[in-house]
């Protein structure tokens, strides 16, 4: 499958029990509602996927079922194989690749701050363990490393890495900071973002993708802001996003992760919560949660905040 790292990835939450052994039916029942609404590609142990809490039996179980899931469907399957240990990370590629998986996505997590140097090897490593296409995940606000032009450039020759999933620019300023990648990168190497409050914008200015936390539980209203973006319709990006603000603003304010376990707890999509020490929000939060489901299943009728 020729994965082109563009359009809307929908990043899915991986419900499991307290000891992290995954939910399949719940997690079947996310990953068949992405299939449905057919978004561009599916974005498996990602952050909103608690990749960094799995085991690799556990990780391998979700890639098992969203395979299963989607066999004989035309649907990409993206799948993070970020860890602390170079071997560990080869070990989660390769079990992605013998799954079923059609891409990869790495971040370069660590204890000990890693240096530009330390992530090429680490990146050149896992890319050469496998045949499938690998996106480099620049998260800084979880891994603490930033991801330098420089080394962005050498990674790009790599074989295999052809795609990089970026922090929101600074000041949204994403026309600048592509103008300055793109010509270095390549044409043919895919640049999105993550964010979800400032991706639309991102694709009003030329991003490729809209890597999303949204789009992994409401992908109908997701897809819906995508598609106006991809268009180039200004205005109707701006209508839609008026819906969307408030959860952009729990987003803001308790992160993306505790909220959308509470969005999904509120559609009766799992029953399971964030793994300790992580905590779920509270009671008169979560009415907050349930306030911005109702404002965003608002827009034009769509069934947003339906199961």
């Amino acid at each position: 499958m020729n994965v082109s790292f563009h359009g809307l990835s929908a990043f899915p939450l991986t419900p499991a029990d307290e000891e992290g052994l995954v939910d399949v039916e719940a997690l079947s029942l996310l990953v068949q509602r992405l299939d449905a609404a057919e978004v561009d590609s599916i974005g498996l142990l990602g952050s909103t996927g608690s990749y960094a809490y799995l085991s690799r039996d556990d990780r391998l179980r979700a890639v098992n079922a969203a395979v299963e899931c989607l066999k004989g469907k035309c649907r990409q399957l993206i799948v993070g194989v970020g860890t602390f240990r170079t071997s560990e990370a080869v070990a989660l590629a390769k079990d992605a690749e013998a799954a079923g998986a059609d891409a990869l996505l790495l971040a370069p997590v660590s204890y000990t701050p890693l240096t530009q140097e330390e992530v090429y090897h680490h990146f050149a490593a896992v890319a050469g363990a496998t045949s499938l296409p690998l996106c480099i995940y620049n998260n800084p606000s979880t891994t603490h490393f930033s991801f330098g032009d420089e080394l962005l450039v050498r990674l790009a020759y790599i074989p295999h890495i052809r795609a990089v999933k970026m922090p929101l620019a600074a000041e949204m300023g994403f026309k600048a900071e592509l103008e300055r990648l793109r010509p270095r990168l390549g044409e043919d190497f895919a640049i999105g973002y993550s964010g979800d409050w400032g991706c639309s914008e991102a694709v009003l200015q030329g991003a490729d993708c809209w890597y999303s936390v949204i789009g992994g539980l409401l992908p109908v209203p997701s897809l819906r802001l995508l598609r106006a973006a991809q268009a180039g319709d200004a205005a109707e990006v701006k209508r839609i996003e008026d819906y969307f603000q408030p959860l952009w603003s729990l987003f803001k304010e308790f992160g993306s992760y505790r909220v959308v376990y509470a969005a999904a707890n509120l559609l009766s999509l799992t029953h399971r919560q964030p793994p300790l020490p992580v905590m779920p929000l509270s009671v008169s939060d979560c009415a907050r949660v349930e306030e911005a489901l109702a404002k965003l299943a608002e827009l034009d009728g769509l069934p947003a905040a339906t199961p």
